[in-house]
């Protein structure tokens, strides 16, 4: 039996690790370029995600504060400056009701103000976004409550 050796030529030495190897001179900022594109898409992106994120909380905080409006004007439904003034009491943060107008705050009757039938309360807001491809621009919200009438029996 033969044995047969195999000589290692250059061209078959190991040239050390890949990053070790050196790329072409048309190539060497590509990555460069390559990540300042992507990560300014991603941030961007991320921008309008977390506006959007803060639009959501602050309707939550309206629908918190016109269904409190609401429960209180269940037993009081004549009193619409009461029912204002309760909504804009009900102060939580991002959102600072004591500056709501009445023009922003809504109390309608659906029917008469006896007990059994129902109050709507409606907070309206002009959210403002602040992300770079969106910003200076508003976004309507609107809180809705419907809550039957207590008291005073008819």
């Amino acid at each position: 039996m033969r044995t047969v050796k195999l000589r290692r030529t250059n061209a078959m030495r190991s040239r050390g690790p890949k990053w070790r190897r050196k790329l072409p001179a048309s190539s060497h900022g590509q990555s460069l370029v390559e990540f300042g594109i992507g990560i300014t898409i991603l941030l961007i992106l991320l921008a309008g995600i977390l506006d959007l994120g803060r639009a959501y909380f602050t309707l939550l905080a309206l629908q918190d504060a016109a269904a409190e409006g609401a429960v209180y004007g269940s037993t009081t439904p004549l009193d619409s400056s009461g029912i204002r003034a309760r909504v804009r009491a009900t102060s939580q943060w991002p959102v600072d009701f004591a500056t709501f107008t009445d023009s922003q705050i809504t109390v309608d009757l659906l029917g008469p103000a006896c007990a059994g039938n129902d109050l709507k309360l409606t907070v309206n807001l002009d959210f403002e976004m602040i992300a770079p491809f969106i910003g200076g621009r508003t976004l309507p919200l609107a809180a809705e409550a419907i809550y039957t009438i207590l008291a005073p029996p008819c």
